[in-house]
């Protein structure tokens, strides 16, 4: 049987299960059954609007990616080829990787106000520690006698930097990319519903909410958002298996 089908079927599953429950007061009258929620979103996709909103979450998430990266594949070439720049930012670098992006969002409604940069620049905040992290671990997993040959062949701190260490990485860089593709799409969704603004997924649901508690309305943005980061892992996946076909790191074999 393949992936697909047996993803379809568990994901059947999982919609009759909450039909049945929605159905039978097992769970929360507030929680609409599941062919509720189909129905809304089938009107939703018709919706000029709400395709707006699918639009403005997509491309905060595509912007803040790409930022992320380009901020954090350069540092972490630096960290994890430079030892003692490494152990000196170590102490900053701890202090800031735990604190959730959510908890940043009053000082950056304060900084930069209720505009899409604040969406984009905490799900920059969060996406750059996979990617980081991910990036010097694997210049530490090196073999040392590509290095050395390398060296024994002339190459210097820069070509050893571009023809060595970073083909070894890129298979890890890439994981560290699908990993933060996740967690800026979630802090994007978040920091929409909590701060509010003018479009995304996040927006439109907590507007369905505040406007009447239409929990199908809000379950059916929840369908969309799973959707999409569903599409994103898999898209990513695909392109990992394209890029790094040696490799099992950067996607996982079907």
């Amino acid at each position: 049987m393949r992936p697909i089908v047996r993803n379809l079927i568990g994901l059947g599953g999982f919609f009759l299960i909450w039909e049945a429950a929605a159905r039978s007061g097992l769970i929360s009258s507030d929680i609409p059954p599941v062919s509720t929620v189909f129905a809304r979103l089938f009107e939703l996709l018709g919706d000029e609007s709400f395709w707006r909103d699918i639009i403005a979450t997509t491309l905060a998430w595509a912007i803040a990616l790409v930022i992320a990266v380009a901020i954090a594949v350069p540092a972490g070439l630096l960290l994890g080829s430079i030892p003692g720049l490494r152990l000196g930012t170590r102490a900053i670098v701890e202090l800031l990787r735990p604190i959730p992006s959510v908890a940043l969002i009053p000082a950056a409604l304060v900084l930069i106000g209720t505009g899409p940069e604040t969406k984009i620049t905490l799900a920059v905040y969060a996406s750059v520690w996979p990617i980081l992290f991910n990036t010097i671990y694997a210049l530490d997993e090196i073999d040392p006698l590509l290095e050395d040959t390398a060296r024994a062949c002339g190459a210097g701190r820069i070509r050893l930097l571009t023809s060595v260490a970073l083909p070894h990485a890129a298979p890890f860089v890439f994981t560290g990319i699908r990993l933060s593709a996740a967690v800026a799409l979630i802090v994007v969704i978040s920091v929409e519903y909590i701060a509010g603004g003018v479009h995304g997924i996040g927006t439109f649901a907590l507007a369905a909410y505040d406007g009447g508690g239409r929990m199908d309305l809000v379950l059916a943005a929840t369908i969309v958002a799973g959707v999409l980061g569903y599409l994103i892992n898999d898209g990513l996946e695909r392109v990992g298996r394209w890029w790094f076909p040696w490799s099992t790191v950067a996607g996982e074999r079907r």
